[in-house]
């Protein structure tokens, strides 16, 4: 609203409002102080569950038994085998011997499939080169719609190459333009020769079609069909337990590629299907190569003695000249005086993993033990983390308010650098969660669980006393756990009695004093984290589903209510003033004209 104020009275009406409204807006920045203060203390019950719940999800980590039971393996001769270790592991040496490592089965050209032909370019441009005894291209009928030109032009590419005939039963192609019908004379070849205008070629190589006259933007090349020439042929390989891996109707692994498509790509498309080949041409020998990606003898469980890969049709075994009858070999070794055998050269056994590297008839020795150092280590990163965390949610709790710095108001916020403000803002967000209830009482609580003694361990370790972990001496620390001296009773305690340890810390329980340490903080933080939330809420939960959220409501409802009394207030000063003016100009009006009566 404009208003236009102290014509008559010469004062400025607007400034003294303004500053009358100063001391009416006293409350509602108060007010609006209280929502900041409100909502920066909400942020900050939302950080510390955001460590208490980034730590309770490490401390799952350390309810699993593969924290604590880590194994390290050593093989005498890693040249010939190499190992590794689960959890599950025992403590053990192994013996290997007499090991004959598993092959894959593998088919090469017999002999040399064409003395010329170039792998980078399209098999129907060199069929001459692929002459067997029976034909490796299959003529397939494909139907194609009409096209619709959107440019001038006289050429237009097909989908497909390799072709031998287009509507074979007219010889003819039809184009429809401005609703008038012309016919094309095809020809077909695989070099262009001069057209006339009622002639069209196509490329049999490309499936180019060139007209012999420009074919205008709208025109319409009505539908036709041709004969493409295509090869189709199928491979079968088996997996381990003797089933086909394909999925065509008998388990085979189907493939079908247009003429124009290169033997470089016909090999990379077979390499990259389910048949499980790597394939690859040669041209030093002019021979194909066609390896199982799996080692062993991978043959039908219907016939243990078959072939490991079976081919069919001209283009595989005729052209590339590649034979089914190849197989390959299974791992064959002694393992601490058992003589077994594998499909693969990795395999596990007993929660060892090994790997065979090379043929060889003496020993290799494989120790299994604890991973002693590994233990330790998950051991000290978790206590490390743990004591991170409660030196920032100490920090917090302890942080003194400093009541000197308030929210500032957007009228106070103008009249201060960025860096300015944002020192104040520290200041007046400092001390906010001071002494909180919550979070004091669930510190407490941790510690408690870390020091209580876990009861029903069935090994020598009940405390985390008796492993060499203690409370810091530093009352400054507040509760700070320390691995005493250089770790080495820790390291003890792990290589003396493992299972203890780990009962130590995840051991189950239906009570707190049966759980483990990791399992009872795990229970206190669960119940810190809900009842922050009840205070604090969370990022996706409305304002009614917290005690917060639920102030923060009503503070806004009280500003808002304000506000509108603000308004209220304002309007009644100028109404005032506007008839203080109105009275001023009356006075002046009767001044002049009296003035005039006595001059």
């Amino acid at each position: 609203m404009v208003r236009v104020s102290g014509l008559a009275s010469g004062m400025d009406i607007d400034q003294i409002v303004s500053d009358l409204m100063k001391a009416e807006r006293m409350p509602i920045d108060k007010m609006k102080k209280q929502k900041q203060t409100l909502e920066w203390q909400r942020d900050d019950y939302r950080s510390m569950n955001l460590l208490l719940s980034d730590f309770n999800n490490l401390a799952f980590n350390m309810t699993l038994q593969s924290s604590y039971s880590s194994k390290t393996v050593s093989s005498a001769d890693e040249t010939k085998v190499k190992a590794a270790a689960t959890s599950s592991a025992g403590n053990a040496s192994y013996t290997l011997s007499n090991v004959t490592m598993a092959t894959a089965a593998q088919s090469i050209s017999s002999e040399s499939i064409a003395s010329k032909i170039d792998p980078t370019k399209s098999l129907w441009s060199q069929r001459n080169l692929i002459e067997t005894d029976s034909s490796v291209w299959t003529e397939k009928t494909v139907e194609q719609a009409a096209i619709t030109l959107s440019a001038d032009t006289s050429t237009i590419k097909l989908a497909k190459g390799s072709v031998s005939a287009v509507n074979q039963g007219t010889g003819t192609l039809s184009v429809t333009t401005d609703g008038i019908s012309k016919a094309y004379i095809i020809k077909i070849g695989t070099k262009a020769e001069t057209l006339s205008s009622d002639e069209v070629f196509i490329n049999e190589d490309t499936g180019e079609m060139t007209f012999g006259t420009t074919l205008t933007s709208g025109s319409t090349i009505e539908a036709f069909s041709y004969q493409q020439n295509v090869l189709n042929f199928s491979i079968t390989t088996y997996d381990s337990n003797g089933k086909a891996t394909g999925d065509g109707p008998d388990g085979s692994t189907v493939f079908e590629f247009d003429g124009s498509t290169s033997l470089n790509n016909v090999l990379t498309q077979i390499s990259n299907s389910k048949a499980g080949i790597s394939a690859f041409f040669d041209e030093g020998t002019n021979k194909v190569v066609m390896t199982r990606k799996d080692t062993g003898n991978l043959s039908s469980a219907n016939s243990v003695e078959g072939a490991n890969m079976v081919f069919s049709d001209g283009f595989l075994t005729d052209f590339l000249q590649l034979k089914s009858e190849v197989k390959g070999t299974d791992a064959k070794f002694t393992l601490n005086g058992l003589e077994t055998t594998r499909k693969s050269n990795t395999f596990t056994t007993g929660g060892v993993t090994y790997t065979l590297q090379n043929n060889f008839t003496g020993d290799v020795r494989v120790n299994v033990s604890n991973d002693t150092q590994k233990v330790f280590d998950t051991i000290k990163d978790f206590v490390t983390k743990y004591n991170e965390l409660i030196e920032k949610i100490n920090g917090k709790i302890t942080e003194e308010r400093d009541r000197n710095y308030q929210p500032l108001t957007d009228q106070e916020r103008e009249k201060l650098t960025d860096k300015q403000a944002e020192q104040w803002d520290d200041k007046a967000k400092s001390g906010l969660l001071k002494g909180d209830t919550i979070l004091s009482s669930g510190l407490n609580q941790m510690r408690s669980n870390w020091y209580a003694s876990v009861s029903g361990v069935s090994g020598a370790f009940s405390q985390l006393t008796d492993i060499g972990i203690s409370t810091s001496a530093n009352y400054s620390d507040r509760g700070k756990l320390v691995i005493e001296g250089d770790g080495t009773k820790l390291k003890e305690a792990i290589e003396k009695d493992p299972q203890s340890v780990m009962d130590l810390f995840m051991k189950s329980g239906s009570t707190t004093s049966e759980k483990g340490i990791v399992r009872r903080l795990r229970d206190t933080i669960t119940q810190t984290v809900s009842k922050v939330e009840q205070r604090a809420g969370r990022s996706t939960w409305t304002s009614e589903q917290f005690l917060l959220g639920r102030n923060l409501k009503s503070v806004n409802s009280q500003i808002t209510s304000f506000e509108s009394r603000l308004t209220q207030v304002e309007d009644r000063y100028y109404r005032q003033f506007t008839a203080m003016e109105k009275a001023i100009q009356n006075a002046n009006a009767q001044s002049a004209q009296l003035s005039q009566y006595f001059s």
